[in-house]
């Protein structure tokens, strides 16, 4: 028999299963002394929460509330104009990932750039870059570089490539985020414009993908320093759902701890060598602005010093808005993101914000809050 890759996941979805966790989950749940709110740090997460009812399933003492798990949903519009302005250039080929073309900023998105002559590109992988610059070399290439730790290898890689291969016309805008500071920012919010302090956070599933590079141990303080347990889990159903339970126990059982529920790809300490090729060619930055949860210290990386011949906001200083730009009034994508507050609350969800014409980041990503509860609204 051909293996195929429904074989691989099919006992993650299976029914049956996933029916015994929701037993276990509701008699454990009995024994709680209060009601429990559960963050998912990750779209991947929303998404599968979304799609496979997993509300539906627990009982009522125990909830979900979504995080700021999407790289795409956290960019604030200065970055994106950044990117527009920068892919308006005449000799500028303009390269991202996927969803973030569809992102608006103030003067628009990249979509609408494109329409306007502007080469903009999307790629699976930061190294197709080589082609295209290879393809290209009266342009300079610039990689709009976005995402977590997941994707920050890749990043690296092509750096790697281009200053080992001597190439000299691609450079890099750096938009990389880091998970563990803005969970601290969830808790215990640094910034004066954002009241974090009223948080409704009791417990994390740990992102396992950025678990995988970064490895589990990147989530030791929060049981240890804030008092909030943290189980690493994967995305498909079961997972999921056994990641609830082993939340659910600690409590039941006054335990507070890291656990990795994703085994199977997770452990403590990571991938070795991707963190080390971070290492090599990134810095963390003082502040980053996440879009609604405002500046966050040490959240973003940035090109070390040695490397700002590659740097496209040094290069391209003088050209790019330094300007702050607020959201739109009506959108409550900030509070989405924080936690504070769910889709259906805001009152252009679905009417003038659809993913075909997003007023907010929640609902231009496939992995946003906003577009799960669009798509798989009909579940709630």
């Amino acid at each position: 028999m051909e293996l195929e890759l429904k074989n691989l996941y099919d006992d993650f979805r299976n029914g049956d299963t996933i029916k015994a966790y929701a037993k276990l989950i509701a008699e454990e749940a009995q024994k709680l002394s209060k009601d429990i709110n559960i963050m998912e740090v990750c779209g991947g997460h929303t998404h599968t929460i979304m799609k496979f009812g997993l509300p539906q399933l627990l009982p009522k003492n125990v909830k979900f509330i979504h995080g700021p798990g999407c790289p795409v949903c956290i960019m604030p519009k200065e970055r994106i104009d950044h990117a527009y302005v920068l892919a308006m250039q005449d000799d500028i080929i303009l390269v991202t990932l996927g969803d973030m073309i569809k992102v608006p900023g103030s003067h628009g998105s990249l979509q609408d750039a494109r329409a306007k002559g502007a080469d903009v590109r999307f790629v699976y992988s930061p190294l197709e870059c080589l082609k295209i610059a290879e393809e290209n070399l009266n342009k300079k290439i610039i990689f709009f570089a976005i995402g977590f730790e997941t994707t920050t290898p890749m990043t690296a890689a092509l750096l790697d490539s281009v200053v080992k291969k001597g190439i000299k016309n691609i450079l890099f805008h750096i938009n990389h985020v880091t998970v563990p500071e803005v969970m601290v920012e969830l808790i215990d919010s640094r910034d004066e414009h954002v009241d974090s302090y009223n948080n409704q956070i009791d417990a994390f599933l740990g992102p396992s993908h950025v678990s995988v590079i970064a490895g589990a141990k990147i989530y030791e303080k929060f049981p240890k320093e804030y008092n909030r347990p943290v189980v690493v889990t994967g995305f498909e159903p079961v997972d999921m759902m056994e990641g609830i339970y082993k939340i659910i126990k600690q409590f039941t059982e006054n335990r507070c701890e890291l656990e990795i529920q994703y085994k199977r790809v997770v452990n403590r300490s990571g991938n070795l060598k991707a963190q080390k090729l971070i290492r090599q060619y990134f810095n963390k930055v003082n502040l980053f602005k996440w879009r609604g949860l405002g500046n966050v210290p040490e959240s973003g990386l940035k090109l070390r010093q040695e490397f700002a011949e590659y740097d496209a906001e040094v290069i391209y200083k003088e050209i790019l808005p330094i300007k702050e730009v607020e959201d739109h009034k009506l959108c409550i994508c900030g509070d989405i993101l924080r936690g504070m507050a769910h889709p259906i609350e805001c009152t252009i969800f679905g009417t003038a914000c659809k993913p075909n014409t997003p007023i907010g980041s929640c609902m231009v990503s496939s992995e946003g809050a906003c577009a799960a509860y669009y798509k798989y609204g009909n579940i709630l």
